[in-house]
């Protein structure tokens, strides 16, 4: 009895200091992002550019981070900073492009970042975290889980070059060759070529980011 009590409480007071240390994190995360010194947008900037061209050296870097820092997510807003300006800057270029108004650009804007990036990214993050968490790790202690706020980041990972490709590459062939615009087949063709590559883009990154993980065990089947 002595044995299971003395467990219990054990186990309660991992469970606690568990949450105040994620508290401590989500605290000092939020607390940076007014402080543009501390933040590291050289690294951010490398992570974006990897995105694209070798996602697998992005999370080779969170790989690195869970064993200095104990957390997958990142502790650095620098990326979240950066993709904000690109929400802006992208969306006041579709904006010019398709000749909206001011009040017109700015509901994209708020329907990209509230609606495309942050309420998806919530629930697919969300179901990625219970999924994996539930039934892909198969080592159950302390520490080796995958966190809520990694899954987010790897949605705003795979995010971003769907965000670059649609509303940024897309523009060229819209505005500069007028093509995408048009009622032929080919205009078809190219436009839902955009939205493929982009669709892959996120399935791939995010595939990377759950596949890279000692304790997921890759050989589960569901058959």
């Amino acid at each position: 009895l002595l044995e299971t009590i003395s467990y219990t409480v054990g186990e309660q007071h991992g469970r606690n200091k568990l949450c105040t240390t994620a508290g401590e994190k989500s605290y000092k995360y939020l607390r940076r992002l007014i402080r543009f010194r501390q933040m590291d947008f050289e690294f951010a900037l490398w992570q974006m550019m990897h995105l694209f061209i070798a996602p697998q050296k992005v999370y080779r870097n969170f790989q690195y981070r869970k064993q200095t820092k104990n957390q997958f997510a990142r502790d650095d807003p620098a990326f979240l900073v950066l993709l904000s300006l690109c929400f802006c800057v992208t969306s006041i270029g579709f904006g010019l492009v398709m000749k909206l108004s001011a009040l017109k650009i700015f509901k994209l804007l708020l329907w990209v970042v509230l609606v495309d990036c942050i309420f998806v990214g919530v629930i697919i993050a969300t179901a990625m975290w219970f999924l994996t968490n539930r039934f892909l790790v198969h080592i159950s202690r302390v520490g080796q889980d995958i966190e809520w706020a990694y899954a987010f980041d790897v949605h705003l990972n795979a995010f971003f070059p769907v965000l670059m490709i649609l509303h940024c590459l897309q523009l060229f062939l819209i505005n500069l060759l007028a093509l995408i615009d048009k009622e032929y087949f080919i205009s078809t063709l190219v436009g839902n070529t955009f939205w493929l590559i982009a669709l892959g883009y996120y399935i791939y990154i995010t595939f990377l980011g759950y596949s890279g993980k000692s304790f997921i065990n890759n050989d589960v089947s569901y058959l």
